[in-house]
């Protein structure tokens, strides 16, 4: 029997046997930014030093990972937050992943990157002491939680906590990553009568038109998704749902800042057809929301990023991630060739260095993401202000 979109992807996704809750988990299906490589959650680090810097150090720093998968990032930084303290620098992390990713079908690729160029790794991430009395390290103070309805991973370090809902009064960073664009969502169809939902076939993933729109869903979409009254097939993404649950993330902080980084679209850019797909195996599939692969769509950023901003009550932020990386260090260039001839060993570590960053930077890929930082309670300065 035909359901709404927002109904089928609900149970396809987190539902008993859904697609994020059974199995081995998302990492074998598709890869984000997280899984592509460790440079990702060097330059992560780098923000959540300065997020600390600005609450002062505080005894408790929170970090939460929502949509956190099998915890690989917050696992990630763990380890880097724990060499930290001895080197003083940000240090990397060896291993590649082995699966396409969900933007452009990234290709495999091997090797042992460093994580950021000489210039941001050679800044320190201990805590100074600034008078006196040294402070504790960031190791010491430093608590991560994920969250995520699927069981716990049974080699999950016991310094992560592991829940199904998003902690209240975080003080510190939340971090989305490909999160909003599984939160499930109405799809709609504009027809001659107006703007109507569409139905899908659990099974089989065929659609019929259904219903006209609830009052809500309309009003979202003639601020968010307009279209001229003869665009009849026109087929929209209603993001109110994203839009709420970014908007309850946001207020669950108390003091810090709340980064989504996702694929998305701005108004004025919307896609004529939609976006939804699926992903199972490393491979782009039709969306079926059966359970038995991931169900997408991109997410309408502006529309997220105005309702949390309402929240926090202060702006917010809107870079893509080849902007967002290059300010926090990671740049991708490439080492100068004479190094080549004085430390061969040196310029190969820093060549794959920069090939994991570039990837990560792609325009056409993982660096056509965009990253939505929306600060509560603290000075934050945005590559660009929206």
């Amino acid at each position: 029997m035909p359901i709404r979109w927002r109904d089928a992807m609900s149970r396809a996704l987190y539902g008993p046997s859904g697609f994020f809750v059974a199995g081995t988990g998302p990492a074998d299906h598709f890869r984000t930014s997280v899984h592509a490589s460790p440079a990702f959650a060097a330059a992560f680090l780098r923000l959540v030093a300065e997020v600390d810097s600005a609450l002062g150090h505080p005894p408790r720093l929170d970090v939460v990972d929502v949509g956190a998968g099998r915890g690989e990032l917050l696992h990630s930084l763990l380890r880097l937050v724990a060499a930290a303290p001895a080197a003083g620098v940000a240090v990397g992390v060896s291993g590649e992943p082995t699966r396409s990713g969900r933007s452009g079908l990234i290709p495999t690729r091997a090797g042992s990157p460093e994580t950021l160029t000489p210039t941001a790794s050679a800044r320190s991430l201990r805590d100074e002491p600034s008078s006196g009395t040294a402070r504790p390290s960031l190791a010491e103070r430093v608590r991560f939680t994920a969250v995520e309805y699927a069981s716990r991973p049974e080699n999950l370090p016991e310094e992560i906590t592991w829940t199904s809902e998003i902690p209240a009064e975080i003080n510190g960073v939340l971090l989305a990553t490909e999160w909003l664009d599984n939160v499930p969502l109405d799809v709609a169809v504009h027809t001659a009568d107006g703007w109507r939902y569409v139905l899908v076939d659990p099974e089989s993933g065929a659609e019929e038109i259904g219903e006209r729109v609830s009052p809500a869903d309309l009003d979202w979409l003639s601020k968010w998704w307009p279209t001229g009254p003869s665009e009849s097939g026109f087929r929209a993404e209603i993001g109110r749902s994203r839009d709420e649950a970014w908007a309850n993330a946001v207020r669950q902080i108390s003091r810090g800042l709340a980064v989504a980084v996702d694929y998305g679209h701005l108004s004025g850019d919307r896609p004529v057809d939609g976006t939804l797909t699926g992903y199972r195996g490393g491979r782009q599939v039709s969306p079926v929301p059966d359970g038995s692969s991931d169900v997408t769509a991109h997410v309408a950023m502006d529309s997220v990023a105005s309702a949390g901003s309402e929240v926090a009550r202060c702006a917010y932020s809107l870079v893509l991630q080849r902007e967002a990386l290059r300010a926090l260090g990671a740049d991708g260039g490439r080492p100068p060739l004479s190094l080549a001839g004085t430390d061969p060993a040196g310029y190969v570590r820093a060549l794959a260095a920069a090939s994991a960053v570039a990837e990560l930077t792609d325009p056409a890929g993982l660096g056509g993401h965009w990253w939505l930082r929306q600060p509560v309670g603290i000075p934050h300065e945005p590559a660009v202000a929206r």
